[in-house]
């Protein structure tokens, strides 16, 4: 898929590396758009540059100009937990918690979801909303562009092939303003969507019901993220009433001029755009609107913050038929790797190191079989690069341990005793996943469980045996600790 994988340790050099090799290479975080691409041919990227070992490119910060700066290796999971994204930013922090599945959300970053520039991303209609800017940096120089100037299309952006993307910024959420995220899929989670929808308000202050300026941006009803500027006007010089809320989401709906493809018809998206605006500014009148937010979702990053560690000191190279080896700790075993530099961690673990318990369901990250933990995070090997595993500490379910003595993993145990197991194929990714749910929550609540496991499919449809047996861990490690 790729020739030669770069892991450099600051800004500047991925800068140099960028324009060395030009359109040949490309910038990688996440992985989880990009990969895909590359296997299914859709894109060519013979050097990757990856980005994710640099340090505090993952945090979100804000400036003493009340403007928030999200670092671009932040990932949808740390936006979620971000208290400042939450409180300043609302609609971007429900966004990224609507993305994906935890696992993906570990490794998925909102930098590389705008870049992906796909019009059904989540991400860029709430920063769109937000008046979010985004900064480009080359060694030619630095430049800022909006969201409007930004995109191009579908899938087409203003980025140059020798520009990283180094700060996403907007305004941050003052008193008078409050804003909200909206989103159809055809399923509840682990979906693209068919329709969404952000909505940023202004009041003429924080005690005034008033409306002085409104902004609704609107995704996949167009080839870019569109605004309904005839919506936002019907909203402007009075309170939300139910009246102008009604009008604000008919005008939004003559907005989206959508297309029929294999998720939705055009005419079905358009009913849909008034349906969640209405639904929306109905959330924000009400003032119930952080009801959509969930702050208790489970990452599935065990007891980390959801930070991988930084690297320092030079760039490290592999290639796909060089002799660089990757070095990491598997299973608590120092393993040293050669000729797996254009492989993903997936293909390493299996072919490399015989750990054949991680399955390859669907190879795209949409089953969870493949789930393993990378530095105590729960990813998915199929759309990690090997070389991103060169130094870290990676764990499958052949290396699951208990906490205490020896024997099977409290979740191994409970699966066999529930008759979980079934015809056993997705089970190693759900253990993986189970398992670090109960490193980050103890005792976690059934609803907590069912979201841990969201980004794990069973064919043979058995989640009732699946979260009876998470349940009954969590219930005996409870036990264990109360005779401790």
């Amino acid at each position: 898929m790729w020739q030669t994988y770069y892991t450099p340790t600051s800004i500047e050099e991925a800068l140099r590396l960028l324009a060395e090799h030009g359109p040949e290479a490309r910038i990688v975080a996440g992985g989880t758009d990009l990969l895909i691409e590359l296997q299914r041919g859709v894109r060519r990227a013979r050097v990757l540059i990856d980005v994710t070992r640099i340090g505090r490119l993952d945090q979100a910060r804000l400036s003493e100009d009340d403007v928030v700066h999200i670092g671009p290796t932040m990932t949808h999971n740390q936006a979620a937990a971000s208290d400042l994204l939450v409180e300043r930013g609302f609609p971007l922090a429900l966004a990224c918690q609507s993305v994906g599945t935890p696992q993906l959300r570990n490794r998925g970053t909102i930098a590389g979801n705008l870049i992906t520039a796909s019009p059904a991303n989540d991400t860029i209609t709430a920063l769109w909303a937000l008046g979010a800017q985004l900064k480009l940096r080359s060694v030619r120089g630095e430049r800022t562009l909006s969201c409007p100037d930004f995109y191009r299309g579908v899938r087409q952006t203003g980025l140059a092939p020798d520009e990283m993307v180094v700060d996403i910024t907007f305004p941050s959420l003052a008193p008078h303003q409050r804003g909200t995220f909206a989103k159809l899929a055809l399923r509840r989670t682990h979906a693209i969507a068919v329709v969404n929808a952000a909505v940023v308000l202004t009041f003429e202050d924080s005690h005034s019901d008033t409306i002085a300026q409104a902004c609704i941006t609107l995704g996949s009803v167009a080839p870019t993220i569109v605004r309904a500027p005839e919506a936002e006007d019907a909203l402007v010089g009075a309170p939300l009433t139910p009246e102008r809320i009604g009008r604000a989401a008919e005008l939004a709906a003559q907005a989206a001029a959508p297309i029929n493809d294999i998720r939705s018809g055009a005419d079905y998206r358009r009913e849909i755009v008034g349906v969640l605006v209405r639904r929306a500014l109905t959330a924000l009148s009400e003032g119930r609107e952080q009801d959509a937010f969930s702050s208790t979702a489970p990452m599935l990053w065990g007891r980390t913050q959801g930070r991988f560690p930084r690297v320092a000191g030079k760039t490290i190279r592999h290639r796909d038929d060089g002799p660089e080896p990757i070095e990491c700790t598997v299973n608590g075993q120092n393993v040293v790797v050669q000729g797996a530099g254009g492989k993903t961690l997936l293909a390493m673990l299996r072919e490399d190191l015989g750990l054949t318990g991680v399955k390859e369901g669907c190879g795209e990250g949409e089953c969870g079989a493949c789930t393993v933990w990378m530095d105590g995070i729960a990813v998915l090997a199929c759309l990690v690069p090997a070389p991103r595993a060169h130094g870290t500490q990676i764990v499958t379910v052949e290396g699951l341990t208990p906490d205490v003595g020896e024997g099977l993993h409290p979740v191994q145990q409970a699966f066999i005793e529930e008759g979980a197991v079934q015809c056993g194929f997705c089970t190693p990714g759900f253990v993986m996943a189970g398992a670090s749910l109960l490193e980050e929550i103890p005792h976690p609540s059934h609803e907590q469980i069912v979201a841990g496991l969201t980004g794990n499919l069973c064919r043979c449809t058995g989640y009732y045996k699946i979260v009876q047996a998470i349940e009954k861990a969590a219930e005996r490690a409870a036990e264990r600790q109360k005779g401790h």
